[in-house]
């Protein structure tokens, strides 16, 4: 496994095909470690996994935890040289920003709902990014985290609408024994907080058992679980179609939630059968 820092050491260094990436923030967990086995599983033995870590400041409001977001690049590497990773991009803020950039990536509309509603410009911190690392890696494949379904969606529109050739391939949430999703953030939780964000998963689990009776009962069976742990603020419940378009009919959906438990702000989503 070979470590880069810079754009040119990345460059000379990413030459195999297939070739895979996976963009993380770093403090990488289980749910990382999952999309690294993914990679690795499909390139082969013959291909190469890129695994970037950067935490990218375009993404955070001016209130949000950019300064105390973990940093913990000695673990990362260990977790990164266990899955197979072949190469690990960490640049610094320089490096990836050498100047101010006065030119990043329009979300379009769906960016201004849910995450976007409370984090106005967030998506465009975090497509730019992702447009960056696409360019600089050039992988054949891209893996990211079902567990951040809008983001995930909005950048299979970028891919699609800018005709990125590159295959966004989702992994399935990876989840706590008791079905708390996985996320760096959770090391800022205590441990009543970690009972009470069990909630959330709750929440999510109650709305889809409540599909057979349509999205009034989806959204009522949730709420339910909510208003039992009234500590938990939630900034949104939301039930979407697949592509976060609103709910037509029956068929597959999306609920996503997001929730601040103590200091710490959480999402997750969970698909629902509405019948």
């Amino acid at each position: 496994m070979r470590l880069t820092q810079t754009k040119a050491e990345l460059r000379a260094a990413a030459a195999v095909r297939p070739r895979a990436v996976v963009m993380t923030m770093g403090a990488l967990h289980e749910g990382h470690a999952a999309l690294l086995a993914e990679a690795r599983e499909r390139v082969g033995p013959e291909g190469s996994v890129v695994l970037t870590i950067f935490v990218n400041p375009l993404q955070f409001g001016p209130t949000e935890d950019f300064d105390r977001y973990p940093r913990t690049l000695a673990s990362d590497l260990a977790v990164a040289k266990n899955e197979g990773v072949d190469l690990v991009f960490n640049p610094s803020r320089d490096e990836l920003y050498p100047n101010e950039p006065s030119i990043t990536v329009h979300p379009g509309p769906l960016a201004d709902e849910l995450e976007g509603m409370v984090r106005p410009g967030h998506f465009a911190g975090v497509l730019t990014v992702v447009a960056k690392m696409l360019h600089l890696t050039a992988p054949d494949l891209a893996l990211f985290g079902e567990k951040d379904y809008q983001q995930l969606t909005l950048i299979r529109e970028m891919v699609c609408d800018l005709d990125w050739d590159v295959d966004i391939v989702p992994v399935p949430t990876v989840r706590e024994p008791d079905g708390l999703a996985l996320s760096s953030r959770n090391r800022y939780l205590d441990d009543t907080e970690r009972d009470e964000a069990l909630v959330l998963y709750r929440a999510l689990t109650a709305g889809a058992k409540a599909g057979m009776n349509g999205p009034d009962a989806v959204m009522a069976a949730a709420h339910a679980e909510l208003e039992a742990v009234p500590s938990v603020k939630i900034d949104y419940l939301a039930l979407r179609a697949p592509d976060l378009g609103p709910v037509i009919g029956p068929g597959e959906a999306r609920m996503l939630i997001a929730a601040r438990v103590g200091l710490t702000r959480l999402i997750d989503n969970i698909s629902i059968t509405l019948r």
